[in-house]
């Protein structure tokens, strides 16, 4: 797996849902975490780090449905197909793992559901490529890093459902 360029700037968020770390290279957006802890020998810079962080506060206030960042794209070919198809869920729509593996393309990619999970696990960019749209075959909500990942996903979710009432 490839990793972003260096070298990475970053910025914490916090947002309703706890602490975001958002990480920049010169190529991109190279990562929107969960948590707080910056990778070793990033480099706090606000500059560097203000659209992306002004983009995810207007996400988290109901007033952006789409992202309009660059992204230091990673991972392997497999991971770019199955994250650039997450780009193409809808705001406020969800999608099972079937159903994204079922659309990809060359045919054949129909049984892979659990590999597009795998790739949902290492996507670098949570809520900027929206993985959290991405449900069980039954509707549950699955993954998202454990249980207290499914709470995040849940809220996320909801955000998306009703963006007024989380002003």
């Amino acid at each position: 797996m490839s990793t972003p360029s260096q070298p990475l700037a970053y910025a914490q968020l916090q947002t309703p849902i706890g602490p975001v770390l958002v990480l920049v290279s010169r190529r991109g957006l190279a990562g929107v975490r969960f948590g707080s802890r910056p990778p070793a020998g990033a480099q706090l810079d606000a500059a560097a780090t203000a659209p992306a962080c002004a983009q995810l506060q207007e996400y988290f206030s109901g007033r952006r449905r789409q992202f309009q960042l660059k992204l230091d794209w990673s991972g392997t070919p497999f991971q770019r197909r199955v994250w650039r198809s997450l780009l193409r869920i809808p705001y406020g729509q969800t999608r099972s793992y079937g159903q994204i593996a079922r659309r990809m393309r060359p045919a054949g990619y129909e049984h892979l559901a659990r590999a597009v999970g795998g790739a949902n696990r290492s996507n670098p960019w949570a809520i900027v490529v929206p993985c959290h749209r991405v449900l069980g075959a039954d509707g549950s909500l699955t993954g998202y890093g454990g249980p207290r990942g499914v709470n995040k996903k849940r809220w996320l979710l909801q955000l998306e459902q009703h963006p007024a009432a989380r002003h």
